[in-house]
């Protein structure tokens, strides 16, 4: 609730006394306590701060011809915001992020759900599995990254990947604790002696699950598309060998969208608890928002808030045909980037609107070109091809001069950098830093009940108005019965 004081003492104290006799009201009609079967899903868009909401939903408007009122879907659903600080830095990593939403404890960059002594601690997913509750990681990126990890998984260090893989399907004190994993990431599974492999030991954890029966395993679109005939619990679904491709290169022939895998998942974890007690808990993660992010890619990075918020209003659909009583609370980890928009008028998106690819996708087009040792062929690719028609910009000599530079110079991510830039200039965008910012991030959240949305914008333990990371956590904790201290005492012993 959001008033406005006139400058007026008589009336600013009749603003407050209704402000507080409706929030009194609020109060006393609500219940103190709900036992009733819930979900919870949490959706994370990885590296979006409040700038590059702005710059998505004022790109829709202009390719749309959409009104400035017209809004996101997540725009009708902000609630507050959440301060990002990890323990060792202002600045945290998506590792310490994660660990603060899932644990409710801060710890240091690159810690997956393990404290500052580099003890392992339960996750909330972990302590609702032990209720009965049947879970669910949905992601963009690699299922072994930091965000989904932190809810199954704990490690020292972010970058065991391999360790990650493991503990996710089931080396585990508590067993095998998500029931679905959709996502990309096959090269942690695989060992690096077959094709598409990067784990370091001689295991083939995909082969593994297959051959002992313990997952239903899909590799390949058309594999995905085959689980809708049976939804049978535990699935892992990995589409790419990395991070599935931003969308603005996908092709959804070859890979699912996150708006295909999160609608799976929320089908196949409310049939499998349809007959339950309990309900469920699911993950979403828009994982690629960062990556555009840290590459300053306007292109990539429109399109993936787009597809976030497109994946929102699925989620939004499902909630409110569902008997369950179900909340949603959309984070961001961080912001990426350090964005600023300077726009004026609809022409200054106009270089985004055109634009057909990724920077990251380019760059490997003029790895893969096989004229860069001739100068004429080299520069007629990259001006006509390459700017031309993948970023829809008319470039001067000056402007491929720079890019065919970083190209000669052979360093990875310089050149869709100096690709970037192009529509970035043109769009009259800024970028502070091509890592993370330590900005507060937007909160976003609602329910088909009356109890949770009254809990989730209580200001003590819900999230409406300025918060911690932490706080996710905590607030979990107040809707359901779990205890994270006593889960931690059954993790103790992860080898982490």
């Amino acid at each position: 609730m959001n008033f406005i004081f006139p400058k007026f003492q008589g009336m600013a104290t009749l603003a407050v006394l209704v402000y507080f006799w409706m929030f009194a009201d609020m109060v006393s009609a609500a219940p103190v306590s709900n036992n009733q079967k819930k979900n919870i899903i949490l959706m994370v868009s990885d590296g979006m701060g409040i700038s590059g909401v702005q710059l998505a939903r004022t790109f829709r408007q202009v390719r749309d011809d959409l009104p400035y009122t017209d809004l996101l879907e997540m725009d009708k659903h902000l609630i507050g915001t959440i301060r990002t600080r990890s323990e060792s830095s202002y600045i945290t990593d998506s590792a310490a992020a994660g660990t603060a939403f899932s644990t409710g404890k801060k710890s240091y960059n690159k810690a997956i759900s393990v404290n500052t002594d580099k003890m392992p601690i339960a996750s909330i997913m972990e302590a609702l599995k032990l209720q009965g509750y049947k879970t669910g990681l949905v992601a963009t990126t690699r299922m072994t990254d930091a965000t989904p990890a932190v809810f199954s998984a704990h490690v020292k260090s972010r970058s065991d990947e391999d360790r990650i893989a493991q503990q996710m399907l089931g080396d585990h004190p508590l067993g095998r604790v998500p029931d679905l994993i959709l996502g990309g990431g096959r090269c942690h599974f695989i060992t690096n002696s077959t094709e598409g492999g990067c784990r370091t030991d001689d295991r083939n954890l995909i082969e593994e699950v297959k051959n002992n029966g313990t997952w239903r395993y899909a590799g390949t679109r058309a594999e995905f598309d085959a689980l809708s005939t049976d939804l049978t619990l535990p699935i892992l679904g990995l589409f790419a060998e990395g991070d599935i491709p931003f969308k603005i290169d996908r092709d959804e022939d070859v890979y699912p969208s996150l708006v295909e895998q999160a609608q799976f998942a929320l089908t196949a974890l409310s049939n499998a608890t349809e007959d339950s007690d309990q309900g469920f808990f699911l993950m979403i993660e828009s994982s690629r928002i960062d990556h555009s992010g840290h590459q300053n890619d306007p292109n990539a990075m429109v399109r993936e808030i787009l597809e976030y918020d497109q994946t929102m209003q699925e989620v939004l659909k499902f909630v409110e045909e569902s008997d369950t009583e179900t909340i949603v609370v959309g984070v961001s980890d961080h912001e990426t980037g350090g964005l600023a928009t300077l726009g004026e008028k609809p022409s200054d998106y106009q270089a985004i609107l055109n634009a057909t690819h990724s920077g990251e996708y380019l760059e490997k087009q003029i790895k893969d070109f096989e004229g860069k040792d001739d100068d004429n062929k080299l520069t007629t690719f990259i001006s006509e091809e390459i700017i031309g028609t993948g970023l829809g910009i008319t470039p001067t000599e000056d402007e491929v001069s720079r890019v065919k530079k970083q190209v000669l110079a052979g360093k990875d991510g310089k050149v869709f950098l100096a690709l970037n830039n192009l529509t970035t200039s043109r769009s009259k965008l800024r970028w502070t830093s091509e890592g993370h910012s330590a900005v507060d991030i937007g909160v976003y959240s609602f329910s088909n009940s009356d109890y949770l949305t009254y809990k989730v914008l209580n200001k003590r333990d819900g999230l409406a108005g300025a918060h911690e990371n932490i706080d996710f956590a905590n607030f979990v904790q107040s809707i359901t019965n779990i205890d994270l201290e006593k889960t931690t005492e059954k993790i103790k012993d992860i080898q982490v």
